[in-house]
Formats: structure tokens, sequence, C-alpha cells
């Protein structure tokens, strides 16, 4: 083949192979949807709707106060004065009295037996 023959083929495979290169190349780029459901990320959208409070929102009746600025204005000045109530010691058994079981306290840390 003479010389110019042979560099037009090479020329076209050269071509080809590019295009098909960046065929190749194109393809990564499509977004696949084989393996997603139509309703894929619906819960997702549903979460996030459901934590936006309603800056709008009634209620029935009058709502109760939040605090009372009296109550507070009086815990914080036992705070400042070093006069806090400590809180009642309650534990749960006490609280809810004796309902059966087998009397053994509770225990921890240690391998079940």
């Amino acid at each position: 083949m003479p010389p110019v023959v042979l560099r037009q083929v090479a020329l076209r495979l050269a071509t080809a192979a590019s295009l098909t290169g960046a065929l190749l190349a194109l393809t990564a780029c499509e977004e696949s949807h084989l393996r997603l459901q139509p309703d894929f990320g619906t819960s997702v959208r549903a979460d996030v709707a459901g934590q936006i409070a309603d800056p709008d929102a009634h209620y029935l009746g009058t709502p109760a106060a939040a605090s009372d600025g009296a109550r507070a204005s009086l815990a914080q000045t036992r705070y400042r004065t070093d006069k806090v109530i400590p809180p009642v010691n309650l534990i749960t058994s006490e609280v809810a009295g004796s309902s059966g079981g087998n009397g053994s306290g509770g225990g921890g840390g240690g391998p079940p037996q």
C-alpha cells in the first residue's frame, strides 16, 4: 500500500478510536435508574416536611404559658444567692412500691447467671 493510503487508514482508525472513547466517557455521565423504585426518597422528604414547624399554627383553646416569669425570677435569685432548693431524691423502686418479683436488687456489670 502506498504511504498516503496507510496514513488515511491510520487517521480513520485514530478517529474511530477517539470517538469510541468519547462515547464511552459520556455514558459514564448517564444516571442509572435500574435499581431505584419510583418512590425513592419519598420517606426522606416526608420526614423533612414533618420536622418543619408551622409558623402560623392555630391551636384549640388558649395554650398554657411556657413558664411563669415570677417563679423563674425567684429561681434565678436563689441561684445567685446560693440558696438553691435541692431536688427531691426519688428512687423508682420507692415510687412504684413493691410490685412483686423475686426481690433481687439491681446489680450490674457481671455476666448473666
